[in-house]
């Protein structure tokens, strides 16, 4: 219990103390210095990463980085628990924006931070808003900034990976980047596992080849096909 009680009391004293480099990023946004500020927040948010991830006590290995081509991409990775993001945050070597769920624009500071980073905040019960929020991660994904999306749509909170939402990697195609599928092993045992208290686990990150969105056969499903591979790495031995 002392655990989770550090975590959480250090992920918003950090969150707080970061707040000075709040004007250095707006700076850089009002100078249209796009990459400067994009390495910036990328620096904030590694650090932060990595130090929420070291409390839990947690050993992470992380295969296939190798397989992460230049320029932007699509990461596109199931979803196992709330340290997913962390976990990708402090374990991809290049800046990164999220497809993130409405809810979290309500959480204080942190949503602010995700504004930064330029991620974007999809409702799926309103399909306009939803529509307009794709719209605007293929223009990211255009201006050369990589994106996550978790195509599952929410946690499985367990081993499982539930089925893609339908047409979810469109944008990778209509932005014209490559999806790099990463599969999360055990990210759960952290937290869901324990009646959200915090623990050490053992946590495996993969990142497959990735896959061609150009020249495409169009019955090619891109959902299908990435599922397939995260699929067939969470049922390999750990």
């Amino acid at each position: 219990m002392m655990r989770t009680i550090i975590w959480f009391v250090y992920f918003w004293l950090h969150l707080i103390y970061v707040s000075i480099y709040i004007p250095s990023v707006k700076r850089l946004m009002k100078k249209g210095a796009i990459d400067e500020r994009r390495r910036l927040v990328q620096k904030i948010a590694y650090n932060w990463s990595r130090k929420l991830i070291g409390l839990t006590g947690s050993t992470i290995e992380v295969e296939g980085l190798e397989n992460i081509p230049r320029g932007p991409v699509l990461f596109a990775s199931n979803h196992q628990g709330n340290f997913d993001i962390p976990l990708l945050l402090a374990n991809i070597p290049k800046p990164v924006a999220f497809v993130a769920k409405i809810e979290l624009k309500k959480l204080p500071l942190v949503s602010s931070w995700m504004e930064y980073m330029e991620c974007v905040f999809i409702d799926r019960k309103d399909m306009r808003q939803s529509l307009r929020t794709i719209g605007s991660a293929i223009e990211i994904l255009k201006s050369g900034q990589s994106m996550v999306i978790f195509p599952e749509g929410t946690r499985s909170k367990s081993s499982e990976i539930q089925p893609f939402k339908p047409g979810s990697l469109k944008m990778a195609a209509r932005a014209g980047v490559k999806i790099v599928p990463v599969t999360i092993i055990d990210s759960y045992k952290i937290m869901e596992a324990n009646n959200n208290k915090i623990k050490p686990a053992k946590v495996k990150i993969i990142f497959s080849n990735p896959i061609e969105t150009e020249d495409l056969d169009k019955a090619t499903d891109l959902t299908v096909k990435t599922f397939q591979v995260i699929k067939e790495n969470l049922q390999k031995p750990v």
